[in-house]
């Protein structure tokens, strides 16, 4: 089964992870590229050290490199909605950074 990889877009039509990716670096930005072609081509069977499940239905798209970068996900049906990006500083995934993501998550389950 092929998944549906969606950006995922507010109300007011912005694209956080789209414009996060845009001020990556060309190497990073094909990293991300790659990671979400495993993506579209395998949906939730994508494993470490591409992807990690952070929580309930909540996903990270694991970018290594000279930047940690982690673009965050859901699966609602057959889509994978790309919620979140940033460049990971730390052990854990801050308090912000998931306060954000749930948010758009809540934003995209109420559509």
């Amino acid at each position: 089964m092929a998944w549906k990889v969606i950006v995922f877009e507010s109300k007011r039509g912005e694209k956080f992870v789209e414009e996060f990716v845009k001020s990556l670096s060309p190497d990073t930005v094909a990293k991300i590229v790659h990671g979400v072609d495993l993506l579209e081509k395998y949906g939730p069977f994508v494993g470490m050290p591409h992807s990690k499940k952070l929580g309930k239905d909540i996903y990270e798209l694991r970018i290594r490199g000279k930047e940690e970068i982690r673009i965050i996900y859901v699966f609602v049906r057959n889509k994978i909605y790309l919620l979140h990006g940033f460049k990971k500083k730390q052990q854990k995934v801050p308090r912000k950074e998931i306060e954000t993501e749930l948010n758009r998550l809540k934003s995209l389950t109420n559509t």
